[in-house]
């Protein structure tokens, strides 16, 4: 069975609810990777000769601009885009309150691979992958509400 005759076979909420999951997964892939690059970016600018101490609040500090530039991006692709619905003041406070809860997870996250002797290159990978699903449950159920 082609993946198109599946689709169409599936009830109206359902192919809404896998619309939703795909285009989150663009506008996510297309923000994890503006969050990295920027991540990346920054830490080629940091001494490896620093404390681990300084390594590990540099890259914070490197992970926190590239969240800043991510949620931006984030939030008027998920309203238009991802989800389809007219942003406004209290869809945009409960976007912030998920992201912030994301950023403060995210931030845990990654000191904790940091700390467990993770490169700082490649940290962010199993943050994200804790991050960006629980990211979605919070940003959709404000959104949808």
């Amino acid at each position: 069975m082609r993946i198109k005759q599946i689709i169409d076979n599936l009830p109206p909420d359902r192919r809404t609810q896998l619309g939703e999951v795909v285009r989150f997964g663009i506008v996510g892939v297309t923000a994890t990777l503006l969050q990295y690059g920027i991540y990346w970016l920054l830490i080629q600018l940091m001494s490896d000769d620093l404390p681990a101490a300084r390594q590990h609040f540099w890259s914070s500090a490197a992970m926190t601009v590239g969240y800043v530039v991510s949620f931006v991006f984030n939030f008027f692709a998920s309203t238009r885009f991802t989800f389809r619905v007219k942003a406004n003041a209290k869809k945009g406070a409960g976007f912030l309150f998920s992201h912030v809860v994301n950023y403060l997870l995210q931030m845990l996250t990654l000191n904790l691979f940091l700390w467990l002797g993770v490169p700082k290159a490649l940290a962010p990978i199993p943050m994200f992958c804790i991050c960006v699903p629980v990211n979605f449950l919070l940003v959709r159920f404000f959104l949808k509400r």
